[in-house]
């Protein structure tokens, strides 16, 4: 018993989308320059959470004013939110298309 398979044309689809679907079958969701501007907003995000460390007295009956500078109270949370924007630029950026 020889079968042979008949193939069947969609035409529910133009065919300029369906060239695009099947290219983007085997691909990213994102570009590479996606990628990269998101891996720049990973680094400002972890820079904004080092930035935070320490501040600490070594003694727990001391009080350490450090705990109050300009670096943990205003640098640090404006680099993690610039952080999360940036984040949400290269989600929202579209990717350039090679043809």
């Amino acid at each position: 018993m020889d079968i042979k398979k008949k193939k069947t044309v969609d035409v529910s689809q133009p065919q300029a989308a369906k060239s695009k679907q099947e290219k983007a079958n085997g691909s990213f969701a994102l570009g590479r320059e996606n990628y990269i501007i998101m891996l720049i907003g990973l680094g400002v995000i972890m820079l904004g959470f080092a930035l935070m460390i320490g501040g600490g007295s070594k003694d727990p009956g001391v009080f350490s004013s450090e705990i109050f500078n300009f670096q943990r109270l205003t640098l640090a949370p404006i680099l993690v939110l610039a952080g999360y924007v940036i984040e949400i630029f290269a989600i929202m950026k579209k990717p350039k298309t090679v043809e």
